[in-house]
């Protein structure tokens, strides 16, 4: 022990040449130059021995060696001890440096499980709960977890899954659209619902500039352990330099939610009310039941059923219900690659049977993080729609009027990429540019479309 203490009181006084650290020691003044004894200690060795410190407690003198030795031209070195220094952080109750600290090194190594397992854990800490649950399910993906971590970890969820009790989030940017009206471009004629005929017309693509933006939030009243009662709302607006388009849409719902160790279930009334071009639009309300459930660590899964009854403030022929049944899953291939999966049937009525439609969609979503903070999400999004009965269709065909009843069937594709960028954090939200295709075939010409869009905005960092 006292050979021990002799070396933390001197390793300060180490003469540091690259990747090794070496140290003379005159045991006695009467001793021979030829009887010097040197130590020589490379920069690997120095960071085990600061990792033994912090084991045993020691947390100065394991600083000290950290922060003193220069920086060396191996990467696993260098990975080591930022990773030991953010676990000072941590375990002295500094989480903020700690956080930063594990960033810096999944920036640059994102599919390291341990950082991004005690990332996780210093959200828990900071009870940054949505946070935290974003990165356990990374870490849970990796391979070769002992099973007393797996078992820790699967803990975690659960307790993630209790705490989640309030949430905020805010997105804002602008958005140039190129065909906002979702216009074909060509000239069409047809007539109203009651089969006024109305006239043709050139079906001119607006451009726009449009400034977006996203408030909501949610809350749990614990009632029990299992039992909470949850509300959640929303704010969405789109403005743009031509205010006919315009949109702003409010939701909101609540109601009890009950949680257990592997899922819940969230029952609640719920609400929507839309302006559009500053013009009252329509209205919703309704009921909502939301699961969730995980399999194992690396799949997870829900299910979102809906009724709303809808009513329209200028066009009553399209009052009516909708019926909806949305299933996700999600899996996590390792610790930096994602998949999410989702599917659906909506039922829309109205009380014209021309707008009643039945619509199936389904999308694959593909995440990544990647090295230099990056983050990556690509998706693929696919829609039916068929309607019920036929419309009045008139169009003009060679300068020739013809009348025609047709029964609708759309198909819509929309591509989209996202991509952001952890470094670039401001208050805690990243810029992201979101850039999608969409395109609308339908047996009606007058309903075909295609819009492309590149969306700038500042997001929560997660």
């Amino acid at each position: 022990m006292k050979k021990i203490a002799l070396i933390f009181s001197v390793l300060m006084c180490f003469i540091f040449v690259p990747n090794n650290y070496s140290w003379a020691d005159n045991k006695s003044e009467n001793k021979k130059s030829g009887d010097t004894k040197t130590i020589t200690m490379t920069a690997l060795d120095a960071v085990k021995l600061a990792g033994n410190l912090i084991d045993r407690g020691d947390i100065e003198h394991a600083q000290q060696i950290l922060t003193k030795m220069p920086q060396t031209n191996s990467l696993p070195v260098e990975i080591e001890r930022w990773y030991l220094l953010a676990q000072i952080e941590q375990k002295s109750g500094n989480y903020d440096e700690a956080i930063k600290m594990y960033r810096k090194i999944l920036d640059d190594q994102p599919d390291l499980v341990k950082i991004r397992y005690e990332l996780a854990l210093c959200y828990m800490a900071k009870k940054q709960w949505y946070r935290a649950d974003y990165h356990l399910r990374l870490a849970m993906a990796g391979k070769d977890l002992p099973d007393n971590v797996k078992q820790m970890m699967n803990y975690y969820r659960y307790v993630i899954r209790q705490n989640k009790r309030w949430n905020v989030w805010f997105n804002f940017g602008a958005a140039p659209d190129n065909n906002i009206n979702q216009a074909s471009g060509d000239t069409i004629c047809g007539y109203y619902y009651n089969g006024m005929f109305y006239g043709c017309s050139k079906n001119k693509q607006e451009k726009v500039i449009g400034y977006n933006a996203l408030l909501g939030g949610n809350y749990e009243f614990v009632l029990s352990d299992h039992w909470r009662w949850k509300t959640d709302a929303n704010i969405y607006s789109n403005i743009y330099n031509k205010h006919d388009y315009d949109d702003l849409y409010l939701s909101a719902s609540t109601g009890p939610r009950y949680i257990w160790s592997r899922g819940d279930v969230w029952l609640s009334s719920a609400g929507a009310r839309r302006w559009y071009g500053s013009e009252k639009y329509n209205y919703s309300y309704g009921m909502k039941l939301d699961t969730n459930y995980d399999f194992t660590r690396k799949l997870s899964g829900g299910l979102t059923l809906r009724y709303m009854e809808n009513k329209y403030d200028e066009y009553d022929f399209l009052n009516g219900q909708t019926y909806s049944s949305n299933a996700r899953i999600y899996y996590s291939f390792n610790a930096t690659k994602y998949i999410v999966l989702r599917a659906g049937v909506d039922r829309e009525t109205a009380k014209n049977d021309a707008y009643s439609n039945w619509r199936y969609n389904t999308s694959i979503g593909l995440g990544s993080e990647l090295p230099f903070g990056f983050h990556v999400y690509i998706e693929p999004y696919f829609m039916w729609t068929d309607y019920d009965d036929d419309r009045f269709i008139m169009v003009s065909e060679n300068n020739i009027l013809k009348y025609k009843q047709v029964t609708a069937h759309d198909f819509l594709q929309r591509y989209s990429v996202s991509l952001s960028n952890n470094k670039f954090d401001v208050w805690g939200f990243v810029p992201t540019i979101t850039v999608s295709y969409t395109n609308r075939d339908s047996n009606i010409k007058s309903r075909e479309y295609e819009d492309w869009t590149a969306e700038f905005t500042m997001q929560q960092r997660f």
